[in-house]
């Protein structure tokens, strides 16, 4: 069995975990902006800053970025890592390290908003409710979206959707041919106004059909997720509307607008944090079979 993603394999054992907040224990003698002691929040990806995306201001798609658990880096599941201080954020003394470990997928779903132009005008179709898709819900409401409507195979995730304050959920299934109905059902709940963007924080064939099928024309697609290497989607029906898709891959500048957004209230992770273990063999263990069994469980938190 290979374990990949897009062009990402895994090729010998590597330690996984990119979303972490911890406190510095020691700094290197050029270090200015941090002491021991302080709280922090670790942006995961170190760019080069030599080649023209990094120059460009657009490190995140960095060919030699340098990523927590991205073959053959290490990633960050471990009880002391050496990071780059100008990717490490402190924390205000109202954000918990759990709340500053969320930055990370918040990340993800600040620079996706940020790509789709989010705004007071723009309603929201969110493809998948697990957590990539509850935190594209929670930082779309505070870049101003008026609706969001959020989709999901799952009752219990799109309870838990209801809850973080979308305005309308739709329970859908994993059958192709149900895209036509499915749609109808979202257009429905959704409004006459339409979708203006969808996300698809799922990446699946259904999920990225249902979402070009669901925009409304002059609309955006903005693929979040990426369940499938290569996906089969009526592409020319959404060209004909002019239907742009939007690529995104990890994000860049996001940590200082996140914690931001935490420290002010806007926006609320901790409906997301389910489980919390300690970082025994025994609780690693029984934390990634609670993460596999899926249920109720949304983000399983260690805590050193």
């Amino acid at each position: 069995m290979t374990l990949r993603l897009a062009d990402f394999v895994v090729k010998e054992p590597m330690v996984i975990g990119h979303e972490c907040a911890g406190i510095i224990e020691e700094i290197g003698s050029e270090v200015k902006n941090l002491v021991p002691g302080d709280r922090v929040a670790l942006e995961p990806g170190i760019g080069c800053w030599r080649c023209d995306r990094c120059k460009e201001g657009r490190y995140n798609i960095c060919p030699d970025m340098k990523f927590f658990a991205t073959p053959p880096v290490h990633g960050s599941l471990a009880r002391q890592v050496v990071h780059p201080a100008d990717l490490c954020f402190k924390l205000p003394d109202n954000i918990s390290l759990e709340e500053g470990a969320m930055c990370e997928p918040l990340s993800v779903a600040v620079h996706a908003c940020r790509r789709a132009n989010i705004g007071p005008e723009t309603n929201v179709l969110v493809m998948g409710a697990g957590p990539i898709g509850l935190v594209t819900l929670l930082a779309a409401r505070a870049f101003g979206a008026p609706r969001i409507v959020i989709v999901d195979v799952d009752d219990y995730r799109l309870s838990v959707a209801n809850n973080l304050g979308a305005d309308g959920v739709v329970k859908v299934s994993t059958n192709m041919q149900d895209i036509p109905e499915e749609v109808e059902r979202i257009c429905e709940v959704m409004g006459a106004v339409g979708v203006h963007v969808t996300f698809d924080c799922a990446g699946f064939n259904k999920t990225m059909s249902t979402a070009l099928s669901a925009t409304r024309a002059g609309g955006k697609v903005c693929l979040v997720g990426l369940g499938h290497n290569e996906m089969t989607v009526p592409l020319t029906p959404a060209a004909a509307r002019e239907v742009d898709i939007i690529g995104i891959f990890r994000y860049k500048n996001t940590w200082p607008l996140c914690i931001e957004l935490l420290r002010s209230g806007k926006i609320d992770v901790k409906p997301l944090i389910t489980h919390r273990f300690g970082f025994s063999q025994e609780e690693v263990e029984e934390a990634f079979e609670t993460s596999a069994r899926g249920g109720d469980a949304i983000k399983v938190m260690f805590n050193l």
